[in-house]
């Protein structure tokens, strides 16, 4: 079976600095694939050239067989790829359901429908997806109101409107109380495994990772030094070490998890 995503020798440097060094993996269908490591790791720059944010040094980048090195971020989220981001971006001035509307005018190309217009344009599927994140009763409030948990699931309703097969979620959790962070992640697994969507996401949250992912990479200082299932990953002394510095905490906490 062709993996949905396909990553070979990857690298960017910045100047002497070597932020994503060599990394090389592949995503299958309906994985939830977690890539973890310290701050500094390379998770964001790794993303961003994923997405075309960034453009590689060396290595490429290939979805469903199709290579999309160096591609126009617009252009491989038309191919079907989503993705959500540490810091949410609404449009605070609209309502829920307007900001998922924009979303879905994007993906039939009508943005250049009159904006009055607009605000008729698929409503009825805007809803759907509400519902399907739990904020169809919020549909009708403007996001500057919104606690961030519910801007974080709005989020993932609008990443779903162009109905992607890959989605790429950078820290989906960030900013959120402990009690959201896996409340949020358990719909996210749910929506996705609903669908058959597969999904790369970063994630500090050991919780999280340990509770949700199939596997589980570790970048540290752009290397890849782990890649495997959780088991494997938190029984890892060099995981261990480089991640939080010392096994006991680690072990812990996956534990932790693990048993939750």
């Amino acid at each position: 079976m062709t993996p949905v995503l396909s990553v070979r020798n990857l690298s960017r440097s910045f100047g002497a600095i070597r932020a994503v060094d060599d990394v090389s993996f592949d995503l299958a269908p309906g994985e939830l694939l977690a890539l973890i490591g310290p701050n500094g790791a390379g998770k964001s720059t790794c993303f961003n050239m994923l997405m075309g944010q960034l453009r590689p040094s060396a290595g490429k980048v290939l979805l469903k067989g199709q290579e999309i090195t160096g591609m126009r971020p617009r252009r491989i989220w038309r191919m079907g790829v989503g993705r959500t981001f540490q810091i949410t971006a609404t449009y605070a001035s609209m309502t829920v359901v307007e900001n998922v509307q924009m979303a879905l005018i994007s993906h039939y190309r009508r943005i250049y429908a009159p904006l009055p217009y607009a605000t008729r344009l698929y409503r009825d599927e805007a809803m759907d997806l509400l519902e399907t994140v739990g904020m169809e009763d919020q549909a009708d409030r403007h996001c500057a109101v919104l606690a961030y948990g519910d801007l974080k699931r709005l989020e993932l309703a609008t990443a779903l409107a162009h109905d992607p097969f890959l989605l790429l979620m950078d820290e989906p959790t960030a900013g959120m109380a402990p009690r959201e962070r896996i409340g949020l992640m358990q719909l996210t697994a749910d929506i996705l495994n609903s669908k058959g969507i597969s999904v790369l996401f970063t994630e500090h949250d050991m919780d999280v990772v340990f509770a949700h992912a199939h596997r589980v990479m570790v970048l540290n200082r752009g290397q890849l030094i782990a890649n495997g299932p959780v088991e494997e990953i938190r029984a890892d002394p060099r995981v261990q070490e480089v991640y939080l510095g010392g096994g006991t905490v680690f072990a812990a906490q996956a534990a932790g998890a693990h048993d939750a």
